[in-house]
């Protein structure tokens, strides 16, 4: 460690460190829009999820009022399998309060900057100093108060420090900005679908006939998943899922729902398994064109699979569900995330504890099958967008890769600022 860095317990370089808890009533208190209630399925590795993000009303948020957050405070999973998950609160979801799974680390600014503390919570030593913590307890992993108030990080000066966090920054406002392009793609090519294939906008001078989903355009078929063309694979391996100490640093993908994240497969918490580990697991290879979903946890999760994760692996959270030459991926997976058909498919989950959708209910979904020569023009107009989006996420994986070799160089001193700045102009 460089001489004028210096290693601090977290409580005396912060102002607040401290989690919330659920409203009376749990989620039947939610509410449909109001103050933001943030659960640790909204903190990822480097970014925040909105996908289930709960709201409570003004007297909720009061009986809160001592997890009030503010702007650039850092969020920290302390329970659960996602414990020691670290990421920033958007501005966009304030005002907000967290739940007792999750908490507050507020910098001191005036000795830490928050994007400094965010990247050292991140770092591979520190992040793994709080898993080996969080699982010494007896039951769940956890993190308490006082684990977060005595770890110890190293610190420079604040300048350095604020030079360092914006050379990690500037790689994940590019990443963000990737993501946020794909967004508007895929808003662009839902809009599409629903105006071809829920609105049937283009057909409404035809003819229309009953079925199952309602008024469609004669010559229109509805069938049962089971009955069209769709090839159906889950990833259910019992005594051949991959144990915690058979997963490795790099080698073949091995997705779980966690890495599903608005349509598309994400690197954060991306586990690998040897390629002898992989030729073991005989169900769940991903092939061309597949789409996935979750059917346990975050069930009705779907997402693409682009052809950098064609052979990875799936766990027993996903199906993998293709259509084969006869429904085209663009189409599949619009019709399995568009609302309505979405709602219909996590209509049909079961159990109390834990809720799954089996695969025999996921088959016996009604389907929509349109025209062949309609479902090709609609994959000819997407193709482009999806090509656009898999490109950007290539981006990203390399970008991803970037900021996780340099950050642990950065925030330990092994490198300088100086020595980074000459090479990220070539890659932002």
């Amino acid at each position: 460690m460089p001489e004028n860095w210096k290693t601090y317990k977290l409580k005396d370089l912060t102002t607040k460190i401290g989690s919330g808890a659920t409203p009376r009533g749990g989620k039947e208190a939610y509410k449909e829009s109001g103050i933001s209630l943030i659960r640790s399925q909204n903190v990822l590795d480097f970014s925040f999820s909105s996908n289930g993000l709960a709201f409570i009303d003004d007297d909720q948020a009061a009986a809160l009022k001592n997890v009030t957050l503010e702007s650039q405070d850092v969020l920290l999973n302390i329970t659960g399998d996602s414990v020691a998950r670290v990421c920033k609160v958007p501005d966009h979801c304030l005002p907000a309060r967290v739940n007792q799974h999750v908490a507050i680390v507020r910098a001191n600014e005036k000795i830490l900057n928050p994007d400094f503390l965010l990247y050292s919570l991140l770092s591979k030593e520190n992040k793994n100093l709080l898993l080996t913590m969080a699982g010494a307890g007896a039951t769940r992993n956890a993190l308490t108060k006082i684990m977060i108030e005595e770890f110890e990080i190293s610190v420079p000066g604040i300048q350095e420090q604020k030079s360092i966090a914006s050379i990690l920054s500037a790689l994940d406002d590019k990443i963000e900005l990737n993501l946020q392009m794909n967004k508007t793609l895929e808003e662009m090519a839902m809009a599409l679908y629903k105006h071809w294939f829920v609105d049937f906008g283009p057909f409404q001078d035809g003819e229309f006939v009953a079925s199952e989903l309602g008024e469609i355009p004669k010559g229109w078929e509805v069938k049962k998943i089971e009955e069209t063309a769709l090839e159906i694979g889950d990833g259910n391996y019992s005594s051949k899922y991959p144990k915690s100490n058979e997963f490795i640093e790099t080698g073949i993908p091995f997705i779980r729902a966690v890495n599903m994240v608005n349509g598309s497969l994400i690197s954060n918490d991306l586990r690998y398994i040897s390629l002898e580990k992989h030729k073991t697991i005989t169900k769940g290879h991903l092939k061309k064109g597949d789409v996935l979903i979750v059917t346990r946890g975050s069930i009705g999760e779907v997402a693409r699979v682009p052809n950098y994760f064609i052979g990875a692996n799936i766990n027993a959270q996903l199906v993998r569900i293709n259509g084969k030459d006869d429904i085209p991926s663009s189409y599949l997976y619009q019709t399995l995330k568009e609302p309505k058909n979405n709602n219909r498919i996590v209509a049909n989950k079961s159990g109390t504890a834990l809720q799954q959708l089996p695969v025999g209910a996921l088959k016996s979904i009604p389907f929509l099958i349109p025209p062949k020569k309609l479902l090709h023009s609609f994959e000819e107009r997407t193709g482009v967008m999806y090509v656009m989006i898999d490109k950007n996420n290539e981006e990203n994986q390399t970008l991803t890769q970037i900021r996780d070799t340099v950050l642990p160089k950065l925030i330990s001193g092994e490198v300088r600022v100086k020595d980074v700045e000459k090479t990220l102009p070539e890659v932002l």
